[in-house]
């Protein structure tokens, strides 16, 4: 029996067995993402102990694989257009599990950033393969609520590589931490290779750079994705840089907490696992206009508690600000697949360039803000982006074309 052409094939449909397959692999894929790339902020202060570097040159372990992730998306984005959707994604994830391993090896700060450098490189395979996925793959009334599905992934990947890799911090050093996040990186890209099902709407087309360029460029014509794409720049240097730094304030005085008290403080990520899909079905019933800007509000919200010298408040502010961030993220990601019609791995990777752009220019930028004023200048830095957030999605509520 012949297969029908990719035009013709039919879209994954919430509700059946393709759909859970689908999510279960991109939950996964989420997962590692996250906790191969994340599992190094818990440790910042430990690297600033173990190696004699000050806090700025510890987020360098973030900083650089994120920065170096987001240059190499752009490329990734179009060798999946030749070689496929799913290849280069298993590829990404099984690369980085491994690369994480031997960075647990590493014998000194340089090769490890090295090590984490080439993490980046592998990872950048996967985020915006996996968005151009979803938005070819999945009929449109599924496709927010399964964007948010795979942010919840992303958002279980974080909340683990943090809380995972703190708490063995303590019982087997920063090593033994950054080692067990490689192996659950392993099992993630099993699971992921055995459940997505193979493309069916994706079109092979052979590597040209020239047209990857005009692609770049259409699409950067777009008023509409331009703005989207620096709200992905804010959105992820905001959050970056409260996680990044909220754990010296956390181990300094007035809270004086331990290591291990400081990793359980990251378990709020959990607010993220269900935001992102909550509010990508609410985006499927009333539009995305109506939410987003909602969601920056609550950022701002959050980052305001988090300046509260009381514990339970600083927690609070933090569960505010990661349930805005992630639904954020699942609005404007799915957005920009949305919008840009063709060359949909394209818009991604640009979107995904500035994002992780920001987690690496923000995340840096914090350090000196945390040098100069504290925890108040970290605030203050992460409140004028969000502040720019809110006015950019105020304007995309109001300009015409998809969404």
């Amino acid at each position: 029996m012949t297969q029908p052409a990719a035009d013709e094939a039919p879209y994954i449909e919430r509700g059946t067995p393709a759909f859970r397959r689908t999510n279960l692999a991109f939950i996964c894929a989420g997962f590692a993402t996250f906790a191969l790339l994340y599992c190094a902020q818990p440790l910042l202060p430990a690297f600033a102990e173990a190696f004699s570097i000050s806090p700025a040159a510890s987020s360098l372990a973030l900083s650089l694989p994120t920065a170096v992730m987001a240059v190499c998306m752009l490329l990734a984005s179009a060798a999946s257009e030749a070689l496929g959707r799913k290849p280069v994604m298993l590829v990404s994830v099984l690369a980085s599990a491994l690369l994480t391993i031997a960075a647990a090896f590493a014998p000194g700060w340089e090769s490890f950033l090295l090590l984490r450098a080439l993490l980046g490189i592998a990872l950048s395979g996967l985020p915006a393969v996996a968005m151009a996925y979803i938005t070819e793959e999945l009929h449109p009334r599924s496709s927010g609520y399964a964007m948010g599905l795979y942010i919840s992934g992303t958002a279980m990947g974080g909340m683990a590589g943090r809380v995972v890799s703190g708490l063995l911090l303590e019982a087997g050093g920063w090593r033994g931490s950054v080692g067990v996040i490689g192996l659950l990186g392993l099992a993630s890209a099993l699971v992921f290779w055995r459940s997505l099902p193979p493309s069916r709407h994706f079109h092979p087309r052979p590597l040209a750079w020239g047209g990857l360029a005009a692609n770049f460029a259409t699409h950067l014509r777009d008023p509409g994705l331009r703005w989207l794409f620096a709200l992905g720049f804010l959105f992820m240097g905001s959050f970056v840089t409260v996680y990044n730094y909220v754990g010296f304030r956390l181990l300094a005085p007035p809270f004086g907490l331990p290591h291990g008290l400081v990793a359980l403080v990251f378990s709020v990520y959990l607010v993220g696992i269900g935001s992102s899909a909550f509010v990508g079905g609410l985006s499927d019933r009333f539009g995305r206009r109506r939410v987003l800007w909602l969601t920056v509000l609550a950022m701002l919200a959050g980052l305001a508690l988090t300046l509260a010298a009381s514990l339970p408040l600083l927690v609070l502010g933090l569960a505010l600000l990661t349930f805005g961030f992630f639904g954020s993220h699942a609005l404007a990601s799915a957005w920009v697949g949305q919008r840009a019609g063709a060359a949909k791995a394209q818009a991604s990777s640009l979107y995904l360039f500035a994002y992780y752009m920001g987690a690496s220019i923000m995340g840096a930028s914090g350090g000196l803000a945390w040098a100069a004023a504290g925890w108040a200048g970290v605030a203050a830095l992460v409140g004028v982006a969000l502040l720019a957030a809110l006015l950019i999605a105020l304007r995309l509520a109001r300009l015409g074309g998809a969404g």
